[in-house]
């Protein structure tokens, strides 16, 4: 193994491990950042429990089972309501931006566009990660600071490069129209539309977006060793390979035994915000949650499942093929202080020369075996 570069820090290790302790014990709290919380606190949980049909959510070959809080079990009303609130353009304060305007399920549910258009068609500065399998992610956003699904769900409304509008002004637009008084009524009983009961069917509706199944699955999983080509078969032991100069792909995109998120929970830093003619950073990323030096630079590691079809790539959008992105990681990212410890050295020397060209090529017929089926969403 090698030494740990600056910025990747053994406390990493340690909150790795919290992390996994947390997942078995269904315990989010240490890991949210105070202003990340949801406006509603705990006194209030309960208070907008649903009521309709219990729903299970079975995960495709390769997942994971879905955990959801307590307090919002899926139902079949709160799913199909958080379905037609994801398309509804009135969350946006001109009416012209919905959650599906950015997340498009024929992009994966995430953004062809490097950046996506909001009101006032305003651009921000980080790109649409995909929606599929978010059920699996323990922070939401690049940079972590939303802690779950129903978190999330609020940042888009109040963000004025986004839909520029707020939660109470979305309750009352929703509580004038008879539709969605009766939808949720029948979701969660008698009584006000809040924004508690709209985030709660917008993540439960989320959490059904899963996609799996793909090639990689049927081989690894399911058994069947026709399921990928050769090439790809080369790109899993190249992509699971220890014993290469810098840490592995597996380091950050983990394959456990019973299946693979592709992910995990930490953030790095990767070179990718550094501007290369000035060497600063145009986006400090976890950063700005933690306010820890750190974590300058460093992003959430997205999924690589369905990664053929979720392009561009990065928290900027600024990567446009998977071609580009294994060029990426094998040029060793791009020199900062804060440079994670699991990029991989410049060239990953312990692959001969002459097979490189061969193993960037192998890597990404691996990643394209990694597309799924697409979860029904009618």
């Amino acid at each position: 193994m090698n030494q740990l570069r600056p910025g990747f820090a053994a406390l990493s290790f340690v909150t790795f491990a919290a992390t996994v302790a947390a997942w078995a014990a269904d315990d989010w709290s240490a890991f949210a950042p105070p202003h990340a919380r949801a406006p509603w606190g705990p006194a209030e949980a309960g208070s907008s429990m649903p009521i309709g049909k219990p729903v299970t959510i079975k995960p495709p070959l390769g997942l994971p089972p879905v955990s959801f809080p307590p307090d919002n079990p899926p139902t079949a009303e709160t799913i199909a309501l958080g379905r037609k609130l994801f398309r509804e353009p009135l969350f946006s304060k001109d009416g012209t931006v919905s959650c599906s305007s950015c997340h498009d399920a024929k992009s994966g549910y995430s953004d062809a566009r490097q950046f996506s258009p909001g009101v006032d068609s305003k651009l921000g500065g980080r790109h649409s990660m995909t929606l599929l399998n978010s059920a699996y992610h323990l922070t939401q956003f690049w940079d972590g600071r939303a802690l779950s699904l129903e978190d999330q769900a609020q940042f888009p409304v109040r963000d004025p490069l986004e839909m520029a509008h707020s939660l109470v002004g979305v309750e009352r637009r929703l509580a004038a129209k008879p539709e969605y008084v009766r939808l949720f009524t029948q979701a969660f009983g008698p009584g006000p539309i809040t924004y508690e009961k709209v985030a709660k069917c917008i993540a439960s509706y989320e959490r059904t977006l899963l996609s799996g199944n793909s090639p990689f699955d049927r081989y690894y999983y399911g058994g069947d060793k026709t399921a990928m080509s050769a090439s790809a078969i080369r790109g899993l032991k190249l992509f699971q390979d220890f014993t290469l100069d810098g840490p592995n792909c597996i380091s950050c995109h983990r394959i456990e035994e019973k299946w693979a998120t592709f992910t995990e929970p930490r953030f790095h830093n990767t070179g990718v915000s550094v501007n290369p003619a000035t060497n600063e950073m145009h986006d400090l990323g976890r950063f700005h949650v933690t306010q820890a030096k750190q974590d300058q630079g460093g992003f959430k590691v997205v999924t690589l499942r369905n990664v053929a079809i979720t392009a561009p790539y990065m928290h900027d959008g600024s990567i446009k093929t998977l071609e580009e992105a294994v060029e990426f990681y094998f040029q060793g990212g791009r020199k900062n202080p804060y440079l994670s410890g699991v990029v991989p050295h410049a060239g990953v020397p312990n692959i001969p020369a002459a097979q490189r060209e061969q193993a960037k090529a192998d890597l990404v017929a691996f990643m394209k075996a990694l597309t799924g089926t697409m979860p029904v969403d009618k």
